[in-house]
């Protein structure tokens, strides 16, 4: 045991005590940065949902105005106003907006001499989409 030769007693005892006090402190301190970060992740989350209860407000806002639920059941519902006409165009060439939505095509195989609910059905059941 050289190397106790040049260590006193009064080191070692220091040595002693500021080990035992590392262990004893290490796991609070190791709680407390967890829980610190868990508090900043829970503070980021708080945000989060604040700006999207932010936006969902203004959102219910827009629909106190009467000119937008109107503009909404147009675009949305294709409802009109009693006295105008609505024509829906088939086969125009796409918008940017809907151009990644893909289209079926329209079946010409429809039966004649049938009721008008039973070639919707025919419409809707024989179509020309290949998988």
């Amino acid at each position: 045991m050289k190397w106790l030769r040049g260590v006193s007693g009064r080191n070692l005892a220091v040595a002693t005590v500021l080990f035992v006090v590392a262990i004893t402190l290490a796991p609070p301190l190791q709680r407390y940065f967890a829980q610190r970060a868990q508090i900043n992740a829970l503070r980021v989350q708080l945000h989060d949902s604040q700006a999207t209860l932010e936006a969902a407000t203004n959102e219910l806002a827009k629909w106190d105005d009467p000119a937008y639920v109107a503009s909404q059941a147009r675009s949305r519902l294709h409802y009109i106003f009693p006295g105008e006409h609505q024509y829906i165009v088939i086969g125009a060439t796409t918008s940017s907006a809907s151009a990644g939505k893909a289209a079926g095509e329209i079946s010409t195989d429809i039966p004649s001499g049938l009721p008008w609910y039973a070639k919707v059905i025919s419409s809707i059941t024989s179509t020309n989409v290949t998988p």
